[in-house]
Formats: C-alpha cells, structure tokens, sequence
C-alpha cells in the first residue's frame, strides 16, 4: 500500500505513547489523522498540537472496549473525512492482576480483555466493511505484544493472553481478507524491540468502575521510572526503544505490505525459536524454566 497526502488513518490510544507517535509520523506523511483515546485531557492537548503543526484532526473520546463508542468513531470519521485507509487498532491496558493465577480477580481478566481483545475487535467491525465498501488500498494494524504474542511473562499471565488473542485474531482477519480478494491488508504490531516508555505502567488511572478492583493491591502500583530505578539499584541496565522508532516500522511495514511487524531482537528471536522448538520436540517449556525458578 502507498501512503500519500490526504489518505486518513485512525489510532485508537492516540494521546499518548505509541499512539501519538504514529498519528504524529502519519501526519508527517501527510495523512489526515484520527485520534481516539478515554483519556480527554491528553487527547485535547495532542490533537491541538497536531493542529498547531498543520495536520487535518478529527479527535474524539471513545473507550474502546464499548462497542457503540467505537461505531460512533466510525460514523464520524466517515462523515468528517469520507474514507480511512489506515486503523490502528492500539489502544491497550495491563490489568493490575498480583499473585498467581487462580489467585487473580475476574474483574482483572474482564477489563483486560474489555480492552485488549474486545477493543481490537470493535475496531475491525466497526471499519473494515467501510473500508471494503470504499474499494480503496487499506492496512488494519492490530498492536500486539512480545509478551504474550511470542512467548508469556508469566508474570503479567493476563496482558499476554490477551496480545496472544490479537496475534491470532489478526492472522485470521489476514486469511478473511485475503480470501475476499481485498485490497485492504492486516498486519500485527510487535513494539519493540526494548522496553518503551509508555503509559501502560500506569493504565490503573483510567480503570473504569465496572471493572474496579474487589479488593486492595498487596503492593501499590509502581510507575515506569520506579521500576527503572529499583532495576538499576539490582544492577541491570534497561534499553528502551523510542516510541518514533516504533512508528517509523509501521510505516515502512504499510508500504512493505508487511505482516509481521516485529523487529530483529536477540531476546525475541530466542524466545520465537525455542516456543518453536518446543512444539516441535513436543518437550516442555524450557523457556518459562526462568520464572518457574524465580
């Protein structure tokens, strides 16, 4: 697929992160831009900047594991714009589980996947028949995980369930499209290949009542840069990848026709190759034997 001036492309989890970096990068291209975000502050001052430096802006607060909400985002972007070629099906959330998993609460399971898989869902409903119906070249790029889409941190068991659904939700959606003979593609979205300074250490600020948690954390809530300093005071350096970088790659991705947008990583390729081997060998999971020991 081409990106030129004037194609319109629409980010959930637009305010912030990755999400902001991609509406910034496709503005850049040209692209009119659609910013979709639950977080109204951060989403106003983003699409002002984006205004500000010259890009055509359609903003609105949507909360992506509601279905009407995501419909709505369709109808408006249609009406204001007359066509996307471009969803980014980003927005996520971790879920603030603790302890082992029979121990975690439904509520952090619910909202988890309320987010991360209806989310994603939601989106290619509410546009991909759009898109098909406008007979245009299109992408539909679903943000995955390494956690979860290539391998589990056990860890955090319930985010990687969920960025292992959109792995395969996405190469489902890949074979219907394809199937369709349509000119609109899918591609699933590996952040990476290190660590990114995102809003997701902090997701708990905008966990909706619903999905409240039923009782108080055994330990509070540690922000990215906590976590940073109590893994330099043990001794280990911590590489980020900066959130432009990972905009860039979708780009290229788009206009690579590119499936797997998943950057050449040492850990990753380890990870990939021994779940791989693992499979084959029908022998166990030798690679979850770190945490298993920890």
């Amino acid at each position: 697929m081409e990106l030129r001036a004037g194609q319109v492309a629409v980010v959930t989890g637009a305010a912030s992160g990755i999400g902001l970096a991609m509406v910034r990068r496709f503005a850049d291209e040209g692209l009119k831009v659609v910013l979709a975000d639950v977080e109204e502050g951060a989403l106003k001052k983003a699409a002002a900047e984006l205004r500000e430096g010259g890009a055509q802006v359609l903003a609105r607060v949507v909360d992506v594991s509601e279905r009407d909400s995501v419909q709505e985002l369709a109808e408006a972007a249609y009406e204001t714009f007359g066509a996307v070629h471009v969803l980014c099906n980003n927005a996520g959330v971790g879920s603030g589980a603790e302890g082992r998993m029979w121990e975690h609460e439904p509520n952090d399971w619910k909202w988890a996947f309320a987010v991360n898989v209806w989310g994603v869902f939601h989106g290619i409903q509410a546009f991909v028949p759009r898109m098909l119906e406008g007979g245009q070249p299109g992408r539909v790029v679903n943000t995955s995980s390494g956690d979860g889409g290539i391998a589990p941190l056990p860890t955090a068991s319930v985010y990687a369930v969920t960025k292992s659904a959109v792995v395969t939700m996405t190469e489902s959606l890949y074979a219907h499209l394809k199937a369709e003979g349509a000119q609109v593609g899918a591609s699933v979205l590996f952040p990476g290949p290190h660590m990114l300074r995102t809003g997701l250490w902090e997701s708990h600020r905008n966990r909706p009542e619903r999905f409240a948690k039923e009782r108080p954390r055994r330990s509070p809530y540690r922000s990215l840069d906590q976590w940073e300093a109590a893994m330099r005071e043990a001794g280990q350096e911590i590489e980020f990848t900066p959130v432009e970088e990972v905009a860039g790659a979708v780009v290229d991705g788009i206009r690579a026709d590119r499936f797997w947008m998943l950057p050449a990583g040492e850990h990753s390729d380890r990870q990939i190759k021994a779940r791989s081997r693992s499979m084959l060998d029908r022998a166990n999971p030798s690679y979850l034997e770190k945490f298993i020991l920890d």
